[in-house]
């Protein structure tokens, strides 16, 4: 038996008799280091001689614990982060270990002296989330003992592990892009560490209040709070007991409030205690400020709220300050304050949560004051689960609330007057932030545990009035969709990497049923300028919130059967601007408008995006024309065959060869156009890859086409309309020659393909083009004027 006990010399003991008598051995440094928190000791299944001691960081003893090394230098790994509390030997394999810190999971294959970072587990403790103004805008958060970090909220390919950068330290908390300059960064860490940090640079200033000669000692809370004025540029906020203010970005600071603290001497013995082993790292500071809030409507209205459960307004900037707490009812004296928010609607509105469970009240509490903390009413209806971390009201709509607890997202449309659990695709997660994003009007969730969560577009939750909600069906607003610029860069990655899908790259039509769908038609249907059906899609059919997404393109072209790959999986894209979609259940019909702009970064003009469209658009009806062509001929060649089989023996061996000639005829035509074989990689190019290759590059590139493009989209037409000259003779001429001989012989005639009907069936679309018109027109006779022209 093996443990540490903790006393005034922390040491590892020994038993080897079942316990009744026990010898000190190793009392080194990590294995003494803060034993209340640094639990972990773990025996080698295999090996009782071998004790791993997990701490700051790993040791492991080979002799049964008289002697403990660092798992550090040679072959060690000293990249590991710090802070380790828990391992596992895999008694099967005693080799194998595996390693959880405060910075993940790693695993070893050789007993420690190599370690590989589990990256792809989304498991990351964000204190708080806040977001920039660029296009796609990035995400800045702090993370529980691994720093603050920043990442797009969309990257090619989607997100991934590289696409976050680490702009902090520490415990990581409040982290924020300047508004007016988003390459300055402000980054807080445990214990009131406050720097600003260039991030093109990564050039790192320090720039926390000090303690000015008639103050006390500033007390930060671990999780001091950062604020930044939405109203003044350069002008931050920061808290310790006083109210600090800065409005040259941290450069200098003014204490602009008394102690706004119950400054109760009781909560701040820290010092004093902690133990058999001192230990104070500014997590234990109490009596401190934990929540900061600017009116963002008038900059001298200033909320905060205390970890000892003090609620204090000022509505002078700081000249005279209110605790307004006796006004809030129900709440247990000095209940931490997790939250405090001012209206971005009313200038006398703001919006406070609580949370006792450091006390073990788990109840939830959130109020709302409409008169600067005169009078709270209380919004915490009893749908809400867990205690209650951050309240956001969204920022177009008053009534729309946000509210974060250690069970999930909650979401009211009556201004809190009743609360439903968001659970679409978000676990039951304690969610400790929350941001409006106020130009993409995206919901950013940073949860305590697994990562950040971006809810994509909250318009729709905006248009939720009561006669929508009472409604059968009833269509909600949207946002434009950007036409996201197409991306090619290659990235392969393997299951040991974090991957987030981006939005998805569509116009969406969102719609509320009050009850799910159970008859007739449920669909939406895309119209132009010119009243033309671009798209038909499936409506869903549930109860409450429905998202149709359009993609924003016509269908990918349909090419002719081969085995090699071409880049043509995209359909062409439709142009900017305005479209009609029509909602249609069973007999009602609703009608909604889709917006469609371009990619707020493109580089390409208007006129240039539109060239590209206009060639994707020809070459993809080439294309298209290509497969019309060799579905036709494996149609006809198809049946000739089978007539050729099915003709009477007797006197038809003229019939018989004039059929099997005339199918080889077909095949021959097809193959010389659209079949490669041997697989993916050939090196065989036809008419079917030299378009398809074509095409494929236009379709990737969004803006003009080169001229090399043009002149290629010359010389495949040319191509292709000889290769539509020879069909003429075999599917007219050559075909009606032997459709007579077939009605001789008293046997059916062979037909083509309607082009109308195949372009239904397929589901493509088409767009001739003058150039092809002529030698195209043949193919689309309705199937009946064959007969006549016989």
């Amino acid at each position: 038996l093996c443990t540490v006990i903790e006393s005034e010399n922390t040491a590892l003991y020994r038993s080897d008799d079942g316990g009744d008598t026990w010898e000190q051995k190793d009392d080194s440094g990590n294995v003494q280091m803060r034993p209340f928190y640094f639990g972990e000791l773990v025996v080698d299944p295999t090996d009782p001689e071998r004790v791993y001691k997990p701490s700051f960081t790993l040791s492991v003893s080979s002799d049964g614990g008289e002697t403990f090394s660092g798992m550090f230098g040679g072959g060690f790994s000293v990249s590991i982060h710090p802070d380790h509390h828990a391992l596992w030997v895999n008694p099967a394999n005693p080799q194998q270990v595996v390693l959880g810190t405060d910075g993940g999971v790693y695993i070893s294959e050789d007993r420690g002296f190599h370690w590989r970072h589990v990256a792809n587990l989304p498991v990351s403790q964000f204190y708080h989330v806040a977001v920039d103004s660029r296009w796609p805008y990035n995400v800045y958060g702090g993370l529980q003992d691994n720093g603050s970090w920043m990442g797009p909220s969309q990257a090619a390919g989607g997100i991934q592990n590289k696409d976050w950068q680490n702009i902090g330290f520490g415990d990581g908390f409040w982290s924020f892009p300047d508004p007016n300059d988003d390459r300055v960064l402000f980054v807080e860490y445990q214990g009131g560490q406050l720097k600003r940090v260039d991030r093109e640079t990564l050039e790192v200033k320090r720039i926390q209040p000090a303690r000015e000669e008639d103050q006390d000692k500033l007390r930060f809370n671990w999780n001091t709070p950062l604020h930044l004025s939405a109203s003044k540029p350069g002008t931050i906020y920061y808290g310790a007991q006083y109210l600090f203010k800065s409005n040259d970005r941290g450069e200098s600071w003014e204490a602009i409030s008394p102690d706004l603290t119950t400054n109760d001497p009781e909560g701040q013995r820290q010092e004093q205690s902690g133990g058999l082993t001192i230990d104070n790292s500014t997590a234990e500071n109490y009596t401190t400020i934990y929540s900061i809030s600017e009116s963002p409507l008038d900059a001298r209205t200033i909320w905060v709220g205390t970890d000892d459960g003090n609620v204090q307004v000022t509505l002078n900037g700081g000249r005279t300050w209110s605790n307004v707490i006796s006004n809030i009812a129900g709440v247990p004296k000095g209940t931490w304050v997790s939250r405090v928010e001012a209206s971005p609607h009313d200038e006398g509105t703001a919006f406070v949560t609580f949370d006792g469970h450091r006390r073990g009240d788990m109840a939830t509490y959130v109020y709302r004051t409409t008169d600067y903390g005169k009078t709270w009413v209380s919004i915490a209806g009893g749908e809400i689960k867990g205690y209650a971390w951050v309240i956001k009201q969204d920022l177009v709509n008053p009534n729309l609330l946000f509210l974060g607890t250690e069970e999930g997202l909650y979401i009211s449309l009556d201004s809190g007057d009743h609360w439903a659990r968001f659970d679409e695709n978000l676990p039951q997660v304690a969610v400790h932030d929350l941001v409006v994003h106020p130009t993409e009007h995206d919901l950013v969730i940073g949860t305590h545990g697994r990562g950040v969560y971006i809810i994509d577009d909250i318009t729709p939750l905006r248009g939720i009035t009561p006669e929508a909600l009472q409604a059968n069906v009833a269509l909600l607003p949207t946002r434009p969709a950007p036409m996201v610029l197409t991306t090619q860069l290659q990235s392969f990655g393997a299951n040991d990497s974090f991957y987030s899908p981006n939005p998805p790259q569509a116009a969406t039509i969102v719609y509320h049923l009050k009850k799910r769908h159970l008859f007739g038609d449920l669909k939406v249907e895309i119209f132009d300028d010119d009243d033309r059906l671009i798209a038909t899609l499936p409506g869903g059919k549930r109860r409450g919130l429905n998202r149709v997404e359009w993609p924003m393109r016509f269908k990918a072209p349909k090419f002719p059967p081969s085995t090699s790959l071409v880049p043509g999986f995209l359909g062409p894209r439709v142009p900017e601007g305005e479209y009609r979609a029509v909602l249609t259940k069973g007999k009602e019909t609703l009608e909604t408008t889709v917006q469609l702009v371009a990619d707020p970064r493109t580089p390409h003009s208007r006129r240039d995006r539109q060239s590209q469209q206009a060639l994707a658009l020809e070459l993809y009806d080439m294309v298209n024309s290509l497969s019309f062509l060799s579905d036709n001929l494996i149609e006809v060649r198809d049946q000739a065959t089978a007539a050729a089989a099915t003709a009477p023996t007797e006197n038809s061996e003229a019939l018989i060869a004039t059929l099997e000639s005339y199918a080889e005829e077909l095949e021959g035509l097809r193959t010389s156009l659209a079949v490669t074989k041997g697989g993916m990689i050939t090196g065989q190019e036809k008419l079917r890859e030299r378009l398809g290759t074509l095409y494929g590059n236009v379709t990737s590139y969004d803006g003009k086409p080169s001229s090399t493009q043009f002149d290629r989209r010359d010389a495949l037409s040319a191509e292709l309309n000889e290769a539509l000259a020879k069909s003429d003779s075999l599917l007219g001429e050559q075909l009606m020659t032997v459709n007579a001989k077939l009605n001789a012989a008293g046997m059916e005639a062979l037909t083509v393909l309607d082009r109308e009907a195949w372009n239904a069936d397929e589901g493509v679309a088409s767009f001739t083009t003058a150039s092809m018109t002529r030698a195209a027109w043949r193919l689309w006779l309705p199937q009946a004027l064959w007969g006549l022209q016989q």
